[in-house]
């Protein structure tokens, strides 16, 4: 079991950045892989990024690749999503998600509580 929970959310303008952060409780937190995923009013959750178990493996969304990166710290418990150049249209709320890999919501077992984001523009 694990219990995940974001922070570092808020009001940014746009071009602004913001660091979230999802902290881990529970075991073998360096066993999983671990994403992030975010969903907009009216829209569907959809994938961000993710970061294998070990931390050599990310895979990112194309609407953030050169602006996000995922880190983790697997002495900490601890990912990381550095949002930098931020746009209007990353407006949403964003979930940490444990226990699957890659772009597929279904395939992580374990889902933090959300943390929002809003970008003025």
């Amino acid at each position: 079991q694990l219990q995940l929970v974001e922070s570092g959310g808020g009001l940014v303008q746009a071009g602004g950045s913001l660091r979230l952060s999802c902290a881990a409780s529970g075991r073998a937190f360096d066993a999983y892989s671990m994403g992030w995923f975010r969903q907009a009013p009216g829209k569907e959750r959809e994938f961000v990024n993710s970061i294998s178990a070990e931390g050599a493996l990310t895979d990112y969304a194309d609407s953030v690749k050169g602006r996000f990166t995922i880190s983790r710290d697997n002495s900490k418990n601890m990912v990381y999503l550095q949002m930098n150049s931020l746009k209007a249209e990353d407006t949403a709320i964003y979930y940490c998600a444990a226990g699957g890999y890659g772009s597929v919501a279904r395939r992580y077992g374990f889902w933090g509580q959300g943390t929002q984001v809003t970008v003025s523009s």
